[in-house]
Parts: structure tokens; C-alpha cells; sequence
């Protein structure tokens, strides 16, 4: 009997171990807490963008990883898109912005 619950509290152990360490970041994929963070990043970006009115923001798409921002689609001119990285910069939690905008 004691065998066996010093057996169980050993695979929960285990178990909790390898369930959380699911959770944590590496180098290429990012933890639970940093993906909830982004997702806030990428709104707040995609909101200031749409307050832009002279800038066709439905048409830019917004991707975060790990405070990183890459914006891509489609701008009418090279001024629309540094209108928009500019825009994307000021977004508190940006930490860079890669612009892979094409002009149309």
C-alpha cells in the first residue's frame, strides 16, 4: 500500500513537471504568457492602424512574436507604409517593426 501511493505522488510529479514545461517559451515558440501578450500587442497595433484615416489598414496585416511586429499586404505608397510602421512603432510593447508591405 505504501508502495503504491509513493508510486501515484511519483507520476503526478511527473506528470505536473511535463505539463508545465509545455508551457514554457524556447528560442522558436513562446510560453502561454507571451502568446497572451502579443495577442494584446497585435491589437493594439491593428487599432491604432484603423484610426488612421488616410491609411488602408484593412489591408495590412499584423503578425507579433515576441514583441517583434511584422507588418505585410498591401499600401498605396512607400509613404503609406512608413505612415504605418510610424504608427506601429508608437504602440506601447513594440520592441521592433519589420515591414514587409508591398506598394499596389
Amino acid at each position: 500500500m505504501k508502495y503504491l501511493k509513493s508510486m501515484t505522488a511519483l507520476c503526478t510529479v511527473l506528470f505536473m513537471a511535463l505539463f508545465l514545461s509545455a508551457c514554457a517559451p524556447t528560442a522558436k515558440t513562446e510560453g502561454t504568457g507571451g502568446y497572451i501578450d502579443d495577442t494584446v500587442i497585435t491589437t493594439k497595433v491593428k487599432t491604432a492602424l484603423l484610426a488612421e484615416k488616410n491609411l488602408k489598414s484593412t489591408q495590412i496585416n499584423v503578425e507579433t512574436f515576441k514583441g517583434r511586429v511584422q507588418l505585410s499586404g498591401f499600401v498605396s505608397s512607400r509613404a503609406d507604409a512608413q505612415r504605418a510602421v510610424q504608427v506601429t512603432q508608437g504602440v506601447a510593447g513594440v520592441q521592433s517593426v519589420i515591414d514587409s508591405m508591398k506598394i499596389r
